[in-house]
């Protein structure tokens, strides 16, 4: 399903980079390149002056461009904004982009993006080097960045045909630097397995949060949480937007572990309505040891 094919050795400098989105992974982005040594101004971009003000504030960035226009001084791009708002960020890039600039993205679902690209980027099609940090949390904006976010976690590069072979090597190595696990996977892959890892637990702790909030108890209810449910609605503190669109874009692939999800949950209904304990326990020891199994993965992965 996926490529560990990596480059070896620092990544060569980058003049100037440009960030289209300065919160969590572009900002963490800017901070972890700057920390490798390899970025040596950074160029924020984005709809809110308050927002770019804070990231200068905080060091994420070194200047606030005032407008799109500004990516003709970037040698490298990062498009970190919510994938909806892709096409006219990726229409102002095939106007003012430099013919030597390199272009990557942190969108959570990538055929679509793709097919933006493909649509609009014009000349720097085989300059666009398509990408995914798993590495998100549920804070937003630029207080949010750090410039280890990336260390350890795994980026997904999902080149395609078009893309130009040294592009995706100088971008492959430049997420390296970050302390980035690069591997590279093609789109449909890529999306069929965040659809059940990322996208569908989000849709569920949406749903779990609403549903118990929306009740007319509530707040009795909710003095009485613990950990698991905290745990389990921790990421239903994300960015609505975000989420909304990462939701329609993947829609159809998502749609699919939300009727998968929802048959293995009539099974534990069925079992739990019939008092089945003996089918509760192997479905439940069941997740324990997949669960166990993944923790231990987990752990040796982090003590590499």
């Amino acid at each position: 399903m996926s490529s560990p094919a990596s480059p070896t050795g620092a990544p060569p400098p980058i003049d100037c980079l440009g960030v289209v989105g300065v919160g969590l992974i572009g900002g963490s982005f800017a901070l972890s390149l700057r920390r490798a040594g390899v970025v040596r101004r950074v160029l924020g971009f984005g709809r809110t002056e308050s927002t770019l003000h804070r990231a200068v504030e905080l060091g994420v960035i070194d200047e606030a461009a005032g407008s799109l226009a500004g990516l003709a001084r970037c040698d490298l791009v990062l498009l970190a904004t919510p994938v909806g708002q892709l096409p006219g960020v990726m229409q102002a890039l095939s106007r003012h982009l430099s013919p030597r600039a390199l272009v990557t993205d942190g969108g959570s679902t990538k055929r679509d993006v793709i097919d933006c690209a493909r649509a609009l980027l014009g000349a720097a099609l085989p300059r666009f080097v398509p990408a995914h940090p798993i590495a998100g949390a549920e804070k937003s904006g630029p207080d949010a960045a750090r410039a280890g976010l990336f260390e350890g976690r795994p980026v997904v590069l999902t080149p395609i045909r078009e893309t130009a072979a040294d592009a995706a090597d100088r971008v492959h190595a430049l997420w390296q630097a970050t302390g980035a696990r690069v591997m590279r996977m093609e789109a449909e892959a890529h999306d069929r397995a965040l659809a059940a890892t990322s996208h569908l637990p989000h849709v569920l702790a949406f749903a779990m949060m609403n549903a118990l909030a929306e009740r007319p108890d509530a707040e009795a209810m909710l003095e009485l949480t613990g950990g698991g449910f905290r745990d389990f609605t921790r990421i239903a503190a994300s960015s609505p937007e975000m989420w909304r669109d990462i939701c329609v874009s993947n829609r159809d692939l998502l749609c699919a572990e939300i009727d998968g999800y929802a048959a293995r949950l009539a099974v534990l209904r069925e079992a739990i309505a019939r008092g089945d304990g003996a089918a509760l326990e192997r479905e439940f020891s069941q997740a324990r040891e997949a669960r166990e199994a993944l923790g231990r993965r987990l752990a040796n992965e982090a003590a590499r």
